[in-house]
C-alpha cells in the first residue's frame, strides 16, 4: 500500500496519466477509431521517389475513408504521406514528440498531437493501428517496427498487416532469411510482415485489414 500511495506522489505518475488521457481525449473528440501507420526517414528529400510512393498511399487510404492516416508528424516520408491524405480531404494525423534538438511538425496535419514520453506516443501509435507500413529509415522506423513484430509474435497484439516499403532497401537493411536461418527467429514468424514497392501493392496488403464496405462503394482511385 506504502508503494502505490508513493507513486500517486510521484509527479511522473502524474505526467503519465495527463499525457495518456490528452491523445486519447483529443483523438475521440476528432472521431479517429482506426488507423493506418506510416513510418519513415525524417531525413529523406521530398524529391526520393518513395515520398511519391508515401503521397500517393496517402491520397488512397484518405479516399476510402475506413480508416485516418497517422505518422510521427515529421517531414521526410511522413510528411509526404500526410500530405497526400490531406490534400485529399482525409484526416492526417501527426503524433510528434519533443526532443533535444526540436523536430519541426509538417504543415499536412488535420491533428498535431505533442509527447514527451515515447512509450505514450508508441502506445499510441498502436492503440488503434489496423496497419503498419514502414518505409526505408533509420532507428525511430527500425524501432517501431521491430516493437511491432515482437508484440505480433508474442501476442501481446490482434494480427496486423505490417508492410515494409522497398524490398530492396528492406533485405539489404536486415537479412531476416539469417535470423531465420540461424534459429534465432520461427521461420513462421517471416510471415509477420511483407514487402511492396507501389502505393497499389501497399493498399492491397492492408485494405482486407479495414471493416468491410458497403456492396456499392468502391475502391479509392490511384492518382
Amino acid at each position: 500500500m506504502s508503494k502505490i500511495k508513493s507513486a500517486d506522489r510521484d509527479p511522473r505518475a502524474a505526467r503519465l496519466a495527463r499525457e495518456y488521457l490528452k491523445a486519447e481525449s483529443l483523438l475521440r473528440a476528432h472521431g479517429i477509431k482506426r488507423t493506418i501507420l506510416v513510418m519513415g526517414s525524417t531525413r529523406t528529400s521530398s524529391r526520393d521517389p518513395y515520398c511519391a510512393v508515401a503521397r500517393e498511399f496517402g491520397r488512397m487510404v484518405a479516399r476510402d475513408g475506413r480508416a485516418a492516416l497517422m505518422t510521427g508528424g515529421g517531414p521526410g516520408i511522413m510528411e509526404a504521406a500526410n500530405r497526400g491524405a490531406f490534400e485529399a480531404g482525409g484526416a492526417s494525423i501527426g503524433l510528434n514528440i519533443r526532443l533535444p534538438r526540436p523536430q519541426r511538425p509538417n504543415r499536412y496535419l488535420t491533428l498535431r498531437i505533442s509527447f514527451r514520453y515515447f512509450a505514450l506516443r508508441k502506445l499510441h501509435f498502436l492503440l488503434r493501428a489496423r496497419a503498419l507500413v514502414a518505409f526505408p529509415g533509420g532507428f525511430g522506423t527500425f524501432d517501431e517496427l521491430f516493437e511491432t513484430l515482437t508484440l505480433a509474435q508474442t501476442g501481446k497484439i490482434r494480427p496486423l498487416p505490417v508492410v515494409l516499403v522497398g524490398r530492396d532497401y528492406w533485405r539489404r537493411a536486415v537479412d531476416f532469411g539469417f535470423l531465420a536461418g540461424a534459429g534465432k527467429v520461427a521461420r513462421r514468424d517471416l510471415r509477420l510482415f511483407r514487402y511492396a514497392d507501389t502505393a497499389a501493392e501497399i493498399w492491397r496488403a492492408v485494405a482486407g485489414a479495414l471493416p468491410s464496405r458497403a456492396p456499392s462503394a468502391r475502391a479509392p482511385a490511384k492518382s
